[in-house]
């Protein structure tokens, strides 16, 4: 099954909320091998059940991934701060909120841009999934930084520090675009 095609086949599916738009894009990447994101989308494996089962009723989806082989687990010392991050600012009024937090969490240990490694089919896409579920913390993004770097530039101000880079952008092929203007 292509991406497309699983895409089309979750949405079917699904119940009506925003979140499932994303999170079928996300759960068809995945199952297409594309993006970083491990087993059960990151999440525990009842959170993955109760997800298909909230969001998807009657879905057959497969529990492992095709993808997360790219994951750099050495950088796994920040991700209980970004949990913390992510959860002071989630939507209450919004369910799935917790389960997108995790997954993004796990995203985040990817190396190209979130929403590549989320599996989103674009950058305005993981825009629009932060306003929706973080309006709060997507609000402070004023000047339209890159999203990764923009919540550790979150992780690092919050300990105080004002000059901070998020961990894989040496290797990025967009490294002067992230690296422009919004730094000043």
């Amino acid at each position: 099954m292509t991406r497309e095609q699983c895409y089309r086949y979750l949405t079917e599916r699904s119940i009506r909320s925003p979140n499932v738009h994303w999170l079928a894009q996300i759960i068809a990447s995945w199952r297409a091998g594309e993006g970083v994101l491990p087993d059960f989308l990151g999440l525990e494996p009842y959170q993955f059940d109760h997800l298909l089962k909230r969001c998807f009723p009657g879905a057959d989806i497969e529990r492992q991934a095709q993808s997360g082989k790219n994951l750099d687990f050495s950088r796994m010392l920040e991700r209980e701060d970004l949990e913390k991050l992510l959860s002071k600012f989630r939507s209450s009024a919004v369910a799935e909120s917790e389960w997108i937090a995790a997954i993004i969490v796990s995203a985040c240990l990817g190396s190209d841009h979130l929403w590549q490694d989320l599996g989103l089919w674009s950058r305005k896409e993981l825009s629009a999934l932060l306003e929706h579920n973080f309006p709060d913390l997507a609000a402070r993004n004023t000047k339209d930084m890159k999203w990764k770097k923009f919540l550790y530039k979150q992780l690092c101000e919050a300990e105080g520090l004002y000059l901070c880079r998020a961990p894989s952008c040496e290797v990025c092929v967009d490294y002067r675009q992230c690296f422009g203007p919004e730094d000043d």
